[in-house]
């Protein structure tokens, strides 16, 4: 499957070498902190209400939960719904966002396969 993309121009050249911006532009939002958490988790369930989400990933401050979540939300990734009172927000994983089940998926399995347990 990578012979089919194009990532980067060839290193053996003289010329710099470039990675596709698609590519890069994706590998940021992914590997930004707590954002594969992020998603991770809204892909094991169906919507999360911020506490919930918070209490998911305890390590992440709220405020940077919040900001976090507003960077997804811009990317259509995530999806934030209001009660109509206004008292509970959900939070959910759009089409776009679930379409990342699957490398979510993929990246678990290498890490089962490759990273030892935490201590």
């Amino acid at each position: 499957m990578l012979q089919e993309h194009l990532f980067a121009t060839s290193v053996e050249s003289d010329e710099p070498c470039q990675i596709c911006p698609r590519f890069e532009k994706t590998f940021e939002l992914l590997g930004k902190k707590w954002n594969g958490l992020i998603i991770s988790v809204l892909c094991e369930n169906d919507q999360l209400r911020f506490k919930d989400l918070a209490k998911s990933i305890t390590k992440c401050s709220d405020r940077v939960l919040v900001e976090r979540l507003k960077e997804l939300e811009n990317e259509e990734i995530v999806t934030r719904v209001s009660s109509c009172e206004g008292h509970q927000v959900t939070y959910s994983l759009t089409e776009k966002g679930r379409a990342l089940m699957p490398v979510m998926d993929a990246v678990h399995d290498w890490a089962d396969q490759w990273e030892p347990v935490a201590s």
